[in-house]
């Protein structure tokens, strides 16, 4: 998005804050495309109220996340519907990131493939209270303002997204080292289409979820089970002769990029529990991959 310099200058909130309200949107919506709109619709309506409005805005950080909650709030419903026609399982639009984001624990794992799904199961309000309180640690009455909600019914709300996020998140974290390291054994097995070695590194009760969105061949259902996984995984070098897989960070954390006839093909987001992969999200609608090209700006 491009800012005026008649209108913004790099000293304005917006500027300074940009990098933040794109990360609340992302988080509130799993899409990059949605929360660049977002913080579009966020700069427009800081711009409308003009300098002496501007002026008068005393915190204006509050101001701007409130904003842009509002603003993926009601975007959020245009997605539900989009979802509801989707071919196969959706999952998340990825971002390339720089290992730095995996430096800050917390927004590394809030920005990971696998807890963004996990907020895809709470109704909007209940992501965007989770987002702003558990993710930003905003005051309970900050949030109540943005979603013009009482501080008590927030606080009900954010008690029952957290036990229903505790529910559902991967059980254990494990430090990026040790994720790496599995990743490079996964990595070593697939291109090689080592069915034993694929068996040594995921866990019995794997689940493989895929996301073409009816554009590119994925499973329209997810994969189960640690011998089938490994057996449809065996099949990459004869099913993608010439493909080439790298690993890069994806969403905060070490993930695969698969390239085929010299473009970025799919990308391969991985939970790591005890060890052994537990999940495998690949995300291969390329609608999706227009923000793995360059290194997103996450902040908190």
């Amino acid at each position: 998005m491009n800012t005026p310099r008649n209108t913004m200058t790099e000293e304005d909130p917006f500027v300074t804050h940009r990098s933040l309200l794109f990360t609340v949107a992302y988080e509130m919506l799993g899409s990059a495309v949605d929360a660049e709109d977002v913080v579009q619709e966020t700069w427009l309506r800081w711009a409308d109220i003009g300098d002496a409005g501007r002026a008068e805005v005393r915190d204006p950080r509050a101001y701007l996340v409130r904003i842009v909650t509002r603003q993926a709030l009601n975007r959020l419903r245009t997605l539900a519907r989009r979802k509801e026609e989707y071919v196969g399982e959706w999952l998340p639009e990825p971002l390339l990131t720089s290992p730095d984001v995996a430096e800050d624990v917390g927004l590394a794992e809030s920005v990971s493939i696998a807890m963004l799904t996990v907020l895809e199961t709470l109704t909007p309000a209940e992501r965007a209270v989770f987002v702003l309180r558990e993710v930003f640690d905003m005051p309970y009455d900050e949030i109540a303002s943005a979603l013009d909600k009482t501080p008590a019914a927030v606080r009900q709300i954010a008690h029952r997204a957290r036990e229903h996020v505790a529910a559902r998140r991967p059980r254990m974290q494990v430090d990026r080292t040790q994720q790496q390291a599995v990743l490079e054994r996964f990595l070593a097995a697939v291109n090689s289409g080592d069915l034993q070695g694929l068996l040594q590194v995921l866990a019995p009760d794997v689940v493989l979820v895929a996301d073409g969105g009816g554009l590119a061949r994925a499973a329209r259902r997810p994969i189960l089970g640690a011998d089938t996984v490994a057996t449809f995984l065996s099949r990459f070098p004869t099913l993608a002769p010439g493909a080439s897989i790298a690993t890069v960070w994806i969403n905060g954390a070490p993930a695969l990029r698969v390239d085929a006839a010299g473009k970025f093909d799919t990308a391969v987001s991985v939970v790591v529990e005890d060890g052994r992969i537990t999940r495998i999200y690949a995300m291969r609608n390329p609608h999706k991959m227009g923000r793995l090209d360059e290194e997103a700006e996450l902040t908190r």
